[in-house]
């Protein structure tokens, strides 16, 4: 069963943990909602950070509550370049051996050793939207946008199933930009190899060696 999933950009932004947010905003400070998002009990808050890598900054990065458990800046791989940070594509939350910054805030600045990411692209379902999919938490898919004369197969989109999701899918705003899409973008899954999840590099080793499927 096909089912039209909406696809969001996901702007540069930060996650934080409460240690790291006193530290930049002062003792005791809390997050102040501003906005909800997509994804339930996920909001946008109004305090806003400077990001600084060895070769440029962004200032006025948003930060997203509730807090977390380790401080996760995710950007593009056009936004690595400016920071001049290594690229390093993740899912969200796995930040072990990323490359870190320094944060600046109202009260100090700090510098974090890891959390830099840039994040996988992704789809949010819950479990019974899953089962119709016929996918499963944690595989990786093919995905079909629609678009105005520039659709796009985006591979190797990972899929993150749990009750309290929305569905939706993020990009970034550089596999955003990379399609023309409207006011309300969507995708569908397609399947390929007889249903079953692929890895897309294999693919194109094989046909580059010959081998067709």
């Amino acid at each position: 069963m096909s089912i039209k999933i909406p696809i969001e950009t996901s702007a540069r932004h930060m996650h934080i943990c409460k240690e790291d947010f006193e530290k930049l905003f002062g003792t005791g400070s809390q997050l102040t909602f501003s906005k909800e998002l997509s994804q339930p009990g996920q909001f946008v808050a109004k305090e806003r950070v400077t990001v600084i890598g060895p070769k440029g900054e962004f200032e006025n990065i948003a930060l997203l509550g509730p807090f977390r458990p380790e401080t996760q800046v995710e950007v593009s791989l056009t936004d690595t370049k400016k920071l001049g940070v290594p690229a390093v594509i993740r899912q969200s939350g796995d930040i072990a051996n990323t490359p870190g910054c320094t944060l600046c805030g109202p009260n100090s600045s700090i510098d974090i050793e890891r959390g830099v990411i840039v994040a996988k692209r992704h789809i949010h379902m819950t479990p019974s939207q899953a089962y119709k999919m016929h996918v499963k938490d944690n595989e990786s898919v093919f995905v079909m946008t629609k678009s105005y004369e520039r659709a796009l197969i985006y591979a190797d989109v990972v899929v993150r199933v749990h009750k309290n999701f929305s569905l939706a899918m993020h990009v970034d705003t550089d596999e955003a930009n990379a399609f023309a899409n409207d006011k309300e973008p969507y995708g569908v899954i397609i399947k390929l190899f007889d249903n079953d999840s692929y890895n897309v590099n294999e693919w194109m080793e094989e046909i580059l060696s010959g081998i067709q499927r």
